[in-house]
């Protein structure tokens, strides 16, 4: 909601308004003075100046407004306590200048403004204001990180400490830049976590070598009810590496490796158990991260009991736990039998050499007939598994 404000005319107030003719101080010549053959008349004034937001505990989360009644804008100058100037733009015959960034929480703000009337009166005028504190404060994390390199599926993720009601104006304050005009969409998904996520997908997999900029111009935007402001800016600058995709079979036990559409390696797998909670995601889960040895407790993913063990070359590719990692306990199913919990366990031999080719981002595809379903959007990086209709409907502006 956009705050009302009465305007504040700087036209009286001696330490902020400073007018002048457009003669030099030691040369103005007096309109009606002998010599000049003309009837005496009044000297013309300068235009006065309004500035919104005004006072100094103004709500935040508004562009300022530099509006000149009487006459036109020349220049226009707003810096804030910190020494940063925000840019702007002249609206229409110079009589209105707007700021493209807003004003942000706890700052404060100095205006300078230069006019001139029709007759060629020049004036300056001078006005600050201040904003109030945000009070709540939403961040956000967001993958991936700057300067890694990562797979042809990796989307650009943000997930918010708070809710954001405000969907719309967040995504509005999103920037995304490649090198090679890639077509894409934000979609907002509900996190694994339970916070609001956005996620940027392109339309198909990303191009290898492409350079991707996120630049998130957050700053002085409100989430909305129960989020609160958020404070600074983000931004991130990667790189796509090959095209590499993980195909595995359920069916048939097998993951092949393909990279530039060729095969590299064909190994066999178990997958998760068939007929209940063991059974694995189908679809298409991204590469999260390459986590190596770590402990795997069946509790933690609601299965009981089931094992609690240290496992080697392991590979997230959901929130809700599922992997591809290394289980040579399993070794007599790998290529026979889906009987894991859930993962995709290959031989150790096998798992090192996935683990060495692989790259975060790169995308696992998933097929199988006795799945417990497909990969939801904020189950990891589910957003592969949505058609772009469905994926750009997800979107606060289309």
């Amino acid at each position: 909601m956009r705050l009302a404000i009465a305007p504040v005319v700087l036209v009286s107030l001696a330490a902020s308004l400073t007018a002048c003719s457009s003669a030099s101080a030691g040369g103005t010549k007096d309109a009606g003075s002998a010599g000049d053959g003309k009837a005496g008349r009044t000297a013309e004034s300068p235009a006065t100046v309004t500035v919104t937001p005004r006072g100094q505990d103004a709500e935040a989360g508004h562009p300022v407004k530099v509006t000149a009644h009487g006459g036109t804008l020349t220049s226009v100058t707003v810096t804030d306590d910190r020494g940063r100037t925000l840019k702007g733009s002249m609206e229409p015959k110079n009589m209105v200048w707007v700021s493209d960034r807003k004003a942000v929480p706890g700052a404060s703000y100095t205006v300078r403004a230069a006019t001139r009337t029709k007759g060629g009166t020049t004036g300056t005028a001078e006005a600050a204001f201040g904003t109030a504190d945000a009070g709540k404060v939403n961040k956000t994390d967001w993958r991936p990180g700057a300067g890694a390199t990562v797979g042809v599926a990796q989307p650009i993720s943000l997930v918010f400490d708070n809710p954001v009601a405000n969907k719309a104006e967040v995504e509005r304050q999103l920037r995304i830049t490649t090198s090679n005009d890639t077509e894409g969409s934000w979609g907002w998904v509900r996190d694994w976590s339970g916070r609001d996520r956005v996620d940027w997908r392109p339309k198909t997999y990303w191009r290898p070598g492409t350079k991707v900029t996120l630049r998130a111009e957050l700053n002085g935007t409100d989430s909305g009810t129960g989020g609160g402001w958020f404070v600074r800016d983000y931004s991130t600058t990667f790189t796509i590496g090959a095209r590499q995709v993980v195909k595995v079979d359920l069916d048939r036990h097998r993951l092949t490796l393909e990279r530039d559409g060729e095969t590299v390696r064909e190994i066999p797998v178990s997958g998760g158990t068939p007929g209940g909670d063991k059974r694995s995601w189908r679809g298409t889960a991204v590469l999260m991260a390459k986590e190596g040895t770590i402990n795997m407790n069946s509790e933690t993913v609601g299965l009981g009991n089931a094992y609690d063990k240290m496992v080697d070359q392991s590979m997230r590719l959901t929130w809700s736990g599922m992997y591809a990692h290394a289980a040579p306990w399993n070794s007599r199913h790998m290529g026979v039998a889906n009987r894991s919990s859930g993962c995709i366990g290959m031989n150790s031999a096998d798992a090192a050499w996935v683990y060495r080719q692989v790259r975060v981002g790169d995308p696992f595809e998933i097929k199988g007939a006795d799945t417990k379903g497909t990969v939801e959007a904020g189950n990891g990086f589910g957003a592969w598994n949505l058609s772009w209709k469905e994926w750009r409907e997800r979107s606060a502006l289309d």
